[in-house]
């Protein structure tokens, strides 16, 4: 596979209610790095092994959720190339000139089908991650990789109307394959939908909601499983609400943690998970097999999983 268009998720901004205790759970527990506040009083965050300036914002605001997401491209280019396309699929598309969003390029914005803000840039400052580029060794110093372990940023997870349309936006204008899906066993409805960019299993997925632009999870890479049962330790220390886990997705085959900020916002960390190519068949699964879809090791149907979301 060649990436030369979309590259992967870049930028989730989350809406906090109280940016204090916000900061102690991104930065103390899970060990994000913040790395500027601006003059609005949003906080940028970046997982260690990211090059890139940030990856996570947080705004305090009156209710929590997710503002936007955005995406970077190959390059400059590459907006030009997808601006007309966007707007051939029938959205609105709106110009961010660059500077707007700190250490970062020219933007395009539009509405995904589903009701969620997404955002499209090809450049971002790179801080590194430390170890350089001329022989960076693997480990950086002591105190770079702390609290839960976080590699980087890896997808979210939306919920939403129109679900199908907005699959079809990401895979005939971005180039996305839908890796998986999850259907009604009776009228084969689409219930989820998982979109892949690169070799992961998804770098977005959408799921059916009544609401338009909800936010259900946004994801973090660790290093292995054992960094997942390590992540469970420090939940457990510091009180962490849980959703579900440690337990292993079907979807995906991903083992997984969720659990929720101090605004109600859910996180999860994970690792594993198959290589996806272009050529691998969509995975399909139904609601007869629910709960192994969703959680393999003990399969059982969590309802807060399904229906608790933000935005």
């Amino acid at each position: 596979m060649s990436l030369r268009s979309v590259l992967r998720l870049g930028e989730v901004a989350i809406r906090v209610l109280d940016m204090k205790v916000s900061k102690r759970h991104y930065g103390d527990r899970m060990g994000l790095h913040e790395v500027m506040t601006d003059a609005d009083g949003r906080v940028y965050y970046k997982a260690w092994d990211e090059h890139d300036h940030h990856s996570i914002v947080l705004r305090e605001a009156d209710a929590p959720g997710m503002d936007y997401l955005a995406f970077k491209v190959f390059d400059d280019q590459t907006l030009n190339d997808l601006e007309p396309k966007i707007r051939a699929f029938g959205l609105e598309v709106r110009h961010i000139e660059a500077g707007v969003y700190p250490k970062s390029g020219r933007r395009l914005q539009f509405t995904l089908p589903s009701g969620h803000v997404m955002q499209l840039y090809a450049h971002k400052d790179q801080t590194g991650n430390t170890l350089g580029t001329l022989n960076p060794g693997v480990l950086p110093d002591e105190g770079v990789i702390r609290g839960f372990r976080i590699n980087r940023l890896d997808h979210a997870l939306l919920g939403g109307v129109n679900i199908d349309e907005t699959a079809r936006l990401f895979m005939e204008v971005f180039g996305f394959d839908l890796s998986e899906k999850l259907i009604d066993a009776d009228s084969k409805q689409s219930l989820a939908l998982f979109l892949s960019c690169s070799t992961k299993p998804h770098d977005v997925a959408f799921v059916l909601q009544p609401t338009p632009g909800r936010f259900h999870h946004v994801s973090f890479l660790l290093e292995s499983t054992h960094d997942v049962i390590h992540a469970a330790d420090l939940i457990g220390k510091y009180r962490i609400p849980v959703d579900v886990g440690p337990n292993r997705h079907g979807v995906t085959r991903g083992a997984t943690i969720y659990f929720f900020d101090p605004s109600g916002n859910r996180n999860e960390v994970f690792s594993g998970g198959y290589v996806h190519y272009p050529d691998t068949p969509t995975l399909v699964w139904d609601t007869t097999e629910l709960g192994h879809a969703t959680f393999a090791q003990d399969n059982i149907v969590r309802e807060s999983f399904l229906n608790v979301l933000t935005g």
